[in-house]
């Protein structure tokens, strides 16, 4: 089944590539099929990823799949979230994985609650007005690092640190990464609803 994804980052691509693969899904980003990015106004995860999932939807024609990631900080009550993807630039980072980092490092300097959770819903549509989307959810918690580690992955990933695992995500090799991240439990929720509604 050829799908398009609503989003044009690699990264998510490549991830969402290989997890959906057993389904035999054919994933294409939708700029490469001409479709400009939608409009992100709400200020939850599953109302943004549903917008994107039916522009993409209504553009190609395609059955969508949108994912809305983000980072929820305890320590700022949960924020960055929905704004995740522009942290930096609200403290004059370009926009962008490194800027956001820096930020992120700069103002939780001093602060010794670094509980964090980084979170992905995943958004399915048949068509642009179906009207039961598949919604998968995934969260994992772990602790803000003091200094970036490890060169793998992308975001967050080198200063999300999984106490249990004692590595960042940017430490582990991507199968263990694919596995236990957030982006990894929506996938794997998703998967089983598709293997259950659509195949």
């Amino acid at each position: 089944m050829r799908i398009v994804l609503a989003s044009n980052n690699p990264g998510k691509l490549a991830e969402l590539q290989a997890m959906l693969a057993p389904l035999g899904m054919d994933l294409v980003r939708q700029a490469e099929l001409g479709i400009g990015e939608a409009a992100e106004p709400f200020r939850t995860f599953v109302e943004n990823a549903l917008a994107k999932a039916r522009h993409a939807a209504a553009a190609s024609g395609l059955p969508a799949l949108a994912d809305d990631a983000g980072l929820c900080v305890d320590a700022f009550g949960g924020l960055p979230g929905v704004d995740t993807a522009y942290y930096g630039t609200q403290f004059g980072y370009a926009k962008g994985d490194a800027g956001n980092v820096c930020a992120l490092l700069e103002q939780m300097q001093g602060i010794d609650n670094r509980r964090a959770a980084m979170v992905s819903t995943l958004v399915a549509l048949r068509r642009a007005d179906d009207p039961e989307p598949l919604i998968a959810v995934g969260r994992v918690v772990g602790e803000i690092a003091r200094a970036p580690r490890g060169s793998g992955g992308f975001g967050f990933d080198p200063v999300m640190f999984i106490p249990e695992h004692g590595q960042t995500f940017a430490e582990m090799p991507t199968d263990t990464k694919n596995a236990l991240s957030h982006r990894g439990r929506a996938v794997a929720a998703m998967v089983a609803l598709m293997r259950e509604r659509w195949l």
